[in-house]
C-alpha cells in the first residue's frame, strides 16, 4: 500500500507531500507527524526507504504508508484526554503520534501479537523519550503495549474513545470491534478492503463511512491452547495519576507557557507597546479677589502663580489630546475676550452684592483709601 504522494528527502518534506495531497488537513496532525521522524522506526539498513509513501516490513516488524496513518489520524478526529486503543501495535510509531494528542490525562494502550514486536516498540519508544526534542514540546501520552491477539480481549475490559485495528477485519468480527467503543466513539479498520470508519452514535446506533480502498492482511485467527481455551488479553487498569504527577505536568506546563511567550516575545509577536491610560486631570479651586474701590465692588480672577507652573504641563498635555481627537475640518473657535468676561462677571457680582452694607469706613484713611486687614482680600467662592 501508498505511493500516493511523491519521495521526501526528509521527514517535514514527506509532510508537506502528504498536506499538499490532501492527506493531512488539521493542525493537530501535522504537528505530531512533523515531531515524531518515522526514519527512527526503520531498521538502519532500511532507512533511505523511510520517507517514500510505501508500507514496510521486515519479518514481524511492520509500518503502514504515510497515507495511510494520515487518513486514520484524521479520522478518528482525535482530541486531549481521550482514551486510544491500538489493536496490532506493531512498532508503536502510530500509537506514539496519538500520544501527542492525548496529552497527560488521556489513556493510550496497544495490543501487538508477537512479543519481540513489543520489544522493538518500547526500544522506539525509550529512544522517542531520551532523544527527541518533541518531547519536551507536548505533553505526551506515553503507550503502554500488551502483547495478546486482539481478538482475545478479555470482555470486562474498558471501553475506548478511539479505536484503531491495523488488520483487515473479517466480516463475522465487525460487531466483536464495536463493543470496544464508548458511545460517541470512534472505530477506525480495514473492513472489506476498504478504511472504515464507524462512529457510535447510541447503545445500537452506528454510522458507517468508507474512506479509501485499501489492502491489509487479515487478522490471525486466536490459537486456542490444548484445553479448549483461549488465553485472554487483559489491558491495563486506567490508573488515577499520583500527586507526584500531577505536579510533574503543571511545573511542565507552566515552564513551557513561559518559554512560549518568551520566544513570542523575541520574535515580535508579543505586546511592542504596553497600552496607554489617560492621566487623570486635577481641576484646582482658584481664588477670587475682591477689591473696593471707595463704595463700588470689583471682582476678578486671578489665578495663583504656583498653579500655573503646576498645571504648565497638564495644560501642553491636555492641548495635544485635543489636537489629536479634534476633526481636521473643523473650523477653530473664535478668540476670546478676557476684559470683556471680566467686566461682565464684575456686573454680575455688584448686582449680587447691592442688598448688602459692607461696614467699610472704619478701614479708609484721610486720603480716601482702603486700608483691609492681613487676609481680607482673599475670599473663596
Amino acid at each position: 500500500m501508498g505511493g500516493a504522494v511523491s519521495a521526501g528527502e526528509d521527514n517535514d518534506e514527506l509532510i508537506d507531500n502528504l498536506k499538499e495531497a490532501q492527506y493531512i488537513r488539521t493542525e493537530l496532525v501535522e504537528q505530531a507527524f512533523r515531531a515524531i521522524d518515522r526514519a527512527d522506526y526503520y531498521l538502519e539498513e532500511f532507512k533511505d526507504n523511510a520517507y517514500k509513501d510505501l508500507a514496510w516490513k521486515h519479518g514481524n516488524i511492520h509500518l503502514s504508508a504515510p497515507c495511510i496513518y494520515s487518513e486514520v489520524m484524521e479520522a478518528l478526529d482525535l482530541q486531549p484526554g481521550l482514551s486510544f486503543l491500538n489493536l496490532g501495535s506493531g512498532t508503536g510509531y502510530l500509537s506514539s503520534m496519538v500520544g501527542l494528542i492525548l496529552g497527560p490525562f488521556g489513556v493510550n494502550h496497544g495490543v501487538e501479537l508477537h512479543s519481540d514486536v513489543i520489544e522493538y516498540a518500547k526500544q522506539k519508544l525509550d529512544f522517542f523519550i531520551k532523544t527527541s526534542d518533541s518531547f519536551d514540546k507536548f505533553e505526551f501520552c506515553e503507550p503502554s503495549f500488551v502483547t495478546g491477539n486482539c481478538l482475545e480481549i478479555s470482555p470486562d475490559c474498558t471501553q475506548y474513545d478511539r479505536v484503531y485495528c491495523g488488520a483487515g477485519v473479517q466480516k463475522e468480527h465487525e460487531d466483536y470491534m464495536k463493543n470496544l467503543l464508548k458511545v460517541g466513539g470512534i472505530l477506525v479498520m480495514p473492513l472489506e478492503e476498504k478504511l472504515t470508519k464507524i462512529t457510535r452514535t447510541g447503545p445500537s446506533a452506528w454510522e458507517t463511512k468508507k474512506i479509501l480502498a485499501v489492502s491489509f492482511a487479515p487478522l490471525i485467527q486466536p490459537n486456542h491452547t490444548d484445553s479448549g481455551k483461549s488465553r485472554l488479553v487483559h489491558l491495563p487498569p486506567v490508573a488515577v495519576r499520583s500527586l507526584q504527577d500531577l505536579a510533574r505536568i503543571a511545573i511542565r506546563g507552566t515552564i513551557k507557557k513561559i518559554i512560549h511567550q518568551e520566544t513570542m516575545s523575541k520574535n515580535g509577536n508579543g505586546l511592542k507597546n504596553p497600552p496607554r491610560f489617560k492621566r487623570r486631570r486635577v481641576r484646582r479651586r482658584r481664588m477670587e479677589t475682591i477689591v473696593f474701590l471707595d463704595k463700588e465692588v470689583f471682582a476678578s480672577r486671578i489665578s495663583n502663580p504656583s498653579d500655573d507652573n503646576n498645571n504648565c504641563e497638564e495644560t501642553e498635555d491636555e492641548r495635544r489630546e485635543e489636537e489629536e481627537t479634534k476633526p481636521s475640518e473643523l473650523k477653530p473657535d473664535p478668540p476670546v475676550n478676557f476684559l470683556r468676561e471680566k467686566k461682565t462677571k464684575a456686573q454680575h457680582l455688584q448686582k449680587r452684592s447691592s442688598g448688602v452694607t459692607l461696614e467699610v469706613s472704619r478701614f479708609l484713611n484721610a486720603e480716601g483709601r482702603h486700608q483691609l486687614p492681613f487676609g481680607w482680600s482673599q475670599l473663596c467662592f
